[in-house]
């Protein structure tokens, strides 16, 4: 009904872009990219035969997952930053690349994730102080968000037993 009723094609794809990565997210990371190759293949094409590639791209969306944890998460930490403005970045995150930096306790204690088991560095926090217990990003039951969470549950449980073994 767009296409016949004058709707410039480059606005679809622009729309379907947009629901690909606010309404489905990563509950179907493909969504993404076929939204993006459609349009790249409308421009590339033109009309009519660019609009097959769109009306591929508006059928995948609507059937895959939805999710818009990303789209919430992303308006979480940005008012966040609103509430707490520019915080400190911890101490052990800060690139010591001086000696005086380093005798200010730059870089002390850092953990590479790469090095730890499972590319994981279980207790580790990256957040200012202020704001190391917000969680902004909630995963939906929907697509590879189901992984996603479980990975995340994983990684709280694994944070958890760090601290403990701290307070042992």
């Amino acid at each position: 009904r767009m296409l016949d009723g004058g709707c410039d094609p480059i606005y679809i794809a622009r729309r379907l872009t947009r629901m690909a990565s606010e309404d489905i997210g990563l509950a179907d990371p493909r969504a993404l990219q076929i939204a993006l190759n459609s349009w790249d293949t409308f421009t590339r094409l033109g009309s009519p035969e660019g609009e097959l590639a769109l009306a591929q791209a508006a059928v995948y969306l609507a059937s895959a997952p939805k999710s818009n944890a990303i789209y919430t998460a992303y308006g979480s930490a940005r008012k966040a930053i609103a509430d707490h403005g520019s915080l400190e970045v911890p101490l052990h995150l800060r690139n010591a690349s001086t000696n005086l930096s380093k005798e200010m306790g730059y870089g002390k204690g850092y953990r590479y994730a790469h090095d730890e088991d499972d590319g994981f560095a279980a207790g580790e926090n990256y957040l200012p102080e202020e704001i190391q217990s917000e969680q902004f990003y909630y995963p939906k039951q929907a697509g590879l968000e189901i992984r996603i969470k479980e990975k995340m549950e994983n990684f709280r449980q694994l944070n958890q037993q760090a601290k403990d073994k701290r307070y042992e």
